[in-house]
């Protein structure tokens, strides 16, 4: 049987992340206050809910779903600055986004994420001269 991937839930919290999967109607979770260990702790996790059908998961296999204050937090090399000039947004108004003051529309949200993915799809296509 083939691999599903799995959706992970990461929400920022006063202190740290958490991580949440609904799998087959059984819910994961774990928190830490790094977000390298929580990918580490949600994977081990998963793998001892999925134990008895002799399946693995690698990180690969998980596809992680961020609330904006946790990407934001976790991804720091993303200028909110610029970011906001670039998708032609009120600078003032993003950051609240990211601090969750505010919270977007899902039209605004998916305006934050195209511009995330344009940088991310320039990024991976750069080269530089040898």
């Amino acid at each position: 049987m083939k691999k599903r991937t799995l959706p992970i839930r990461v929400i920022k919290e006063d202190r740290g992340y958490s991580a949440t999967a609904i799998i087959d109607h059984d819910l994961i979770a774990t928190e830490s206050e790094d977000f390298h260990e929580l990918k580490a702790m949600i994977l081990e996790a998963i793998n001892l809910a999925f134990e008895d059908r002799c399946q693995v998961y690698i990180i690969d296999d998980l596809k992680f779903e961020y609330d904006l204050e946790s990407f934001f937090s976790f991804y720091k090399v993303i200028n909110a600055k610029a970011l906001s000039e670039r998708i032609g947004m009120n600078q003032s108004l993003l950051a609240q986004y990211i601090k969750g003051i505010k919270k977007p529309s899902p039209a605004q949200t998916r305006r934050i994420l195209l511009g995330v993915q344009q940088i991310g799809k320039e990024l991976s296509e750069a080269r530089f001269l040898i």
